[in-house]
């Protein structure tokens, strides 16, 4: 190897912009996501608002393995839509195969980080499908999110976990809360 050789190393920020940006382009915005936390947190924390859910979603997408999993996500629905996947991956991405669980195991490796009250929330999201989820899953618009629905469902699921988490700390007096 050569001594001036330049070393791989990708800009966190440059993921975090094109996590930001892919998500936008796919028509989900970082407030659909909080209504979802607030779906999923407000019978147990009334006072909350989407300012403070959208706090925590912003927490949870500044995680790099969370960007890892939303851009990888994102681009496995992309290249279902332009029949660019071989068959028999195609036919299942493109019609979301009941069967086909990678979606939601993809989507389990964001809610990994955030504990088992991430998991039962995601569970909980992806059985209802409320908010922006209707719309991910309705298949009439020519998109295809076999991915993105479980990825923002699992994104809420784990920003609604880092609240309870949270809000356990503060009624304990902890001064550094857990799940940053």
């Amino acid at each position: 190897m050569k001594e001036n050789a330049k070393i791989y190393s990708l800009n966190s920020s440059k993921v975090a912009a094109a996590t930001d940006e892919w998500l936008a382009k796919r028509g989900v915005t970082k407030q659909d996501i909080a209504e979802l936390v607030l779906f999923l947190q407000k019978d147990y924390f009334p006072s909350l608002t989407t300012e403070d859910c959208l706090e925590h979603v912003d927490a949870v997408l500044s995680k790099r393995e969370v960007q890892n999993a939303v851009l990888t996500g994102i681009q496995l629905d992309m290249l279902a839509e332009e029949g660019k996947l071989l068959p028999p991956l195609q036919d299942m991405i493109k019609h979301d195969e009941s069967l086909y669980g990678c979606d939601e195991i993809l989507a389990l490796s964001i809610v990994n980080v955030y504990g088992s009250i991430g998991f039962t929330n995601f569970g909980y999201v992806d059985k209802v499908k409320p908010g922006i989820l209707v719309r991910l899953n309705s298949k009439t618009d020519g998109e295809i999110h076999t991915f993105l629905d479980d990825i923002v469902g699992a994104i809420a699921a784990s920003a609604a976990s880092r609240i309870a988490h949270r809000k356990q700390a503060e009624r304990e007096g902890v001064t550094t809360p857990p799940l940053d």
